[in-house]
Parts: structure tokens; C-alpha cells; sequence
């Protein structure tokens, strides 16, 4: 699986946290949530990593194969859905 990247914040005076990825607004963290994230992207050793999982833009590997499921295709039945 490869790393997530692309990743930046910006911490404001107001105490809010922005996260974008590539450029684009991914969240806005305030309060108690952005200082939860700021200790802990200031301290990790992949800051990456960190502002993927509290975007909630990660991959976990199996998306493919999730797709490709009898179930999950378009048309499927509740026969098919067991």
C-alpha cells in the first residue's frame, strides 16, 4: 500500500487546524479536536499518515476486491446479497 502524501495544515490564531490535500480543503478541526491533532501531528513520525487518518482519506487495501463482490455489483438481487 503505498503512503499517503500531498498532505498539509495550517494552524490559525483562533485555535482551528485546516487540512488540505493537493491544494484542495480535506477538514477544519476547532476546539478540542484540533488541539488533539496538533500534538499529535507535531509529534508522530509520519505526519502524512496522520492527516490522512483524520481526513479519513486512507486506503486500506481491499477496495478492488470489495467492487468486484457479487453483492456490490449493480443489478444484484437479495439472493445475491447473502
Amino acid at each position: 500500500m503505498p503512503r499517503p502524501q500531498g498532505f498539509t495544515y495550517e494552524q490559525h490564531s483562533d485555535g482551528i487546524a485546516t487540512i488540505t490535500h493537493h491544494g484542495r480543503g480535506a477538514t477544519t478541526l476547532r476546539g478540542p479536536r484540533a488541539a488533539q491533532f496538533l500534538a499529535e501531528v507535531e509529534t508522530a513520525p509520519d505526519p502524512q499518515l496522520v492527516m490522512a487518518r483524520w481526513t479519513g482519506n486512507y486506503r486500506r487495501g481491499n477496495e478492488r476486491t470489495a467492487r468486484d463482490h457479487p453483492r456490490n455489483r449493480p443489478g444484484a438481487t437479495p439472493r445475491d446479497r447473502r
